[in-house]
């Protein structure tokens, strides 16, 4: 398993957002963006998580197709990416890399208000088209 830094996996984080088609990364408006080893308990018995299931990112708050006029002066969206879960995941930096950037991709996906349905049908497209 890969072992890199807690400040290189924040900089291949932020390398990756870089990435992000920029009309989507600039709207991400009170969204903290952060990374922690792995879920925590809470975040396990919310999502109901088995012990062999992996979760590489979350998101957690309100998308934007379910506010509505009365939405202000809540506390900002969050989207958490894990680093071991990835570490096990990826052979090598490039990979590394490839996951972080898809994991963000996927969390940004849930702020917009994408369901999983919807993420994996745009996925299967982006893999013909390559």
């Amino acid at each position: 398993m890969l072992d890199i830094s807690d400040k290189q996996f924040d900089e291949l984080i932020s390398q990756a957002l870089d990435e992000l088609p920029q009309q989507f990364v600039e709207r991400l408006n009170n969204v903290a963006i952060v990374y922690q080893d792995e879920p925590n308990a809470d975040q396990q018995q919310k999502l109901a998580l088995r012990c062999d299931q992996l979760l590489l990112g979350l998101y957690e708050g309100i998308p934007l197709t379910k506010r509505g006029a009365g939405y202000n002066l809540v506390l900002p969206d969050k989207i958490t990416i894990f680093k071991k879960p990835i570490l096990a995941m990826s052979a090598d930096i490039a990979a590394l890399k490839r996951q972080i950037k898809h994991t963000l991709w996927h969390e940004i996906a849930h702020f917009f208000g994408l369901d999983h349905d919807r993420i994996h049908e745009i996925e299967k497209r982006w893999k013909v088209s390559q």
